[in-house]
């Protein structure tokens, strides 16, 4: 039987996302395994779930974008040294370079192995280039694997694998559809949300790559043919993005749809939201390595509308053809969804379960694996 492994991730905090989400995922993995799972960051709000895994957090400001940066580089060594650290794993660009140095420094028969996971899209440079330097790096898509191959066409293609995210879905439950106690309780956070048509979800942050414009647009077109179609963007309302936040205001307003949208704060409940739509959108204006808000709809059982391009066009292309729409195609866009709302078909009953590719425990498994093949 094979000793424990002891595992340290490095990633610059534990704010919010795909990547903090991710590794929260895999301690909690290690640990239910009877591994040692070490995370170095600079803390956040999700240091308590962290926590709550078993796993053990030191705090080191890995992703600050500052000279002093580089003075981690010998407490990270130590950290590896006292914990006996058997495999470094960065998820994000400088607290890769800080682990790289920090390795680097050490007797290569105690030092611990490096693996990487490509979490985005990022411009290819020098810079960009160290989250290929992992003995195994991990795509979280076809679409990054491809990316990485086609920007860094140096690499070796036997390092890469492919794991895609996963969902746990017990925490996004199949509702019904219509699913009327969902929509009441979005009506109580807001009557806006309420009526008896059909309502749109963007959830995302408030940044102007996620497409909210593209969906006001949309919902504009919707209600000029007649529907009395609702929107809420769960997240885009951020106090540090007010400007973004006053400008999908004032181009709501100028569209004469401004009763019709609710741009909101983040929301912990967001299979309920899921349950309470008729159709989720993702409409980023930049490709995405993944498209974690497809699975999750697809779980509850709703119809996502989206961009074909990246991994949402990735996902879409496989779970629900339909709703991938050529990038930028306003037309294209308003017609599937006018196609969408009028299918019977998009009830949760005819929705396929989700392939176990996208499950969680699969991508758990999948990457405690590629820890074995270092052993």
């Amino acid at each position: 039987m094979h000793r424990p492994l002891t595992v340290l991730q490095v990633l610059p905090a534990l704010e919010s996302g795909g990547v903090e989400r991710s590794t929260i995922e895999i301690a909690a993995a290690l640990v239910r395994a009877g591994h040692h799972a070490l995370v170095a960051s600079a803390g956040g709000r999700l240091l308590p779930a962290l926590r709550a895994t078993g796993a053990l957090h030191v705090d080191l400001a890995l992703g600050r974008k500052a000279l002093a940066t580089l003075g981690l580089v010998r407490p990270l060594r130590r950290l590896c040294i006292e914990h006996g650290v058997d495999i470094v794993h960065a998820r994000s660009r400088l607290p890769a370079w800080i682990a790289w140095r920090a390795l680097r420094g050490m007797p290569e028969s105690h030092r611990p192995r490096l693996v990487t996971t490509v979490h985005g899209l990022n411009s290819p440079s020098r810079y960009s280039a160290i989250m290929t330097r992992g003995e195994r790096v991990i795509c979280v898509s076809d679409t990054v694997r491809a990316y990485v191959l086609r920007a860094y066409p140096g690499i070796d293609p036997s390092r890469l694998r492919v794991i895609p995210r996963g969902i746990d879905p017990a925490s996004f439950p199949r509702a019904p559809w219509p699913d009327p106690a969902a929509r009441a309780r979005a009506a109580a956070a807001d009557s806006r949300l309420g009526g008896a048509g059909p309502l749109l979800l963007l959830p995302g942050r408030g940044t102007r790559l996620k497409g909210h414009g593209d969906a006001l647009a949309l919902l504009a077109a919707l209600r000029s043919d007649g529907l009395d179609a609702r929107l809420w963007m769960p997240g885009a309302r951020d106090p540090a993005r007010a400007a973004y936040v006053a400008e999908l205001e004032a181009s709501a307003t100028t569209l004469g749809i401004a009763g019709a949208v609710v741009i909101a704060a983040p929301t912990s409940a967001i299979a309920d939201a899921y349950a309470a739509s008729d159709l989720v959108l993702q409409l980023s204006r930049k490709p995405e390595a993944f498209g974690r808000t497809v699975v999750e709809a697809w779980a509850v059982g709703r119809p996502v509308l989206g961009w074909d391009h990246g991994g949402v066009g990735e996902l879409l292309r496989e779970l629900q053809p339909e709703g991938a729409v050529p990038a930028f195609d306003a037309a294209a866009l308003r017609a599937r969804a006018r196609a969408l709302l009028g299918q019977p078909s998009r009830r949760p009953a005819t929705m396929p379960a989700i392939p176990v590719t996208y499950l969680l425990r699969t991508m758990q498994d999948a990457t405690l694996s590629v820890y074995d093949e270092l052993r």
